[in-house]
């Protein structure tokens, strides 16, 4: 039975369930290249997805360097979606009991403030340029990195398919700088009213 596409909703927040927990992101990259985590026999064992490096099976083969990422870029992000569109308020609260109309409408309000935030603080293109649904043909070499393939992946490139989504790619990063001892952490402050 097929799996049905996940909303451009759910996938925003399956985005942003990744970006802030590093334990999500390693299983996710598990199961996008389990052959670079799984034992030589194992990887062995399994079929290679075409659009997946196998890694070599030998001992001798150098690991992957592993970076530590710094989480403050990802702090101030989710600070300014919060400052422009109230974007954890609206996710942290328990949307069960309204009504599609008043969800809606609240929705309308995020997207227009993480629109602007986008569009402030990043450049973003699309990574193929083709309409989704196009027929679309991808030649040996083609960059894994940026196009994952799905469905019934077997054989090898050229492969012939039907683009599901065009992908995105960031080409420019403008956030802010932060002030020193400025807690990033701290991404909405409390308010008291006097």
């Amino acid at each position: 039975m097929p799996r049905s596409t996940p909303s451009f909703a759910r996938r925003v927040g399956l985005a942003f369930s990744v970006l802030f927990q590093p334990e999500l992101a390693a299983r996710l990259e598990q199961l996008r290249n389990p052959e670079a985590s799984a034992p030589a026999a194992t990887a062995a064992a399994t079929v290679p997805s075409p659009a997946v490096a196998v890694a070599p099976a030998n001992a001798s083969a150098a690991a992957p360097v592993l970076r530590e990422s710094s989480p403050e870029a990802a702090l101030q992000l989710l600070g300014l979606l919060q400052r422009e569109a109230r974007f954890v308020d609206f996710v942290q609260e328990d949307v069960a009991a309204y009504s599609d109309a008043d969800v809606g409408a609240a929705a309308r309000v995020v997207h227009e403030g993480c629109r602007k935030v986008l569009r402030e603080h990043f450049s973003i293109e699309p990574v193929r340029p083709e309409a989704e649904g196009s027929r679309v043909t991808l030649a040996e070499g083609f960059d894994a990195a940026s196009i994952r393939l799905t469905g019934n992946v077997v054989g090898s490139p050229p492969f012939a398919g039907s683009l599901g989504h065009r992908g995105w790619r960031v080409t420019d990063s403008r956030l802010p700088k932060l002030a020193q001892g400025h807690d990033a952490s701290v991404i909405a402050q409390a308010e008291v009213e006097l």
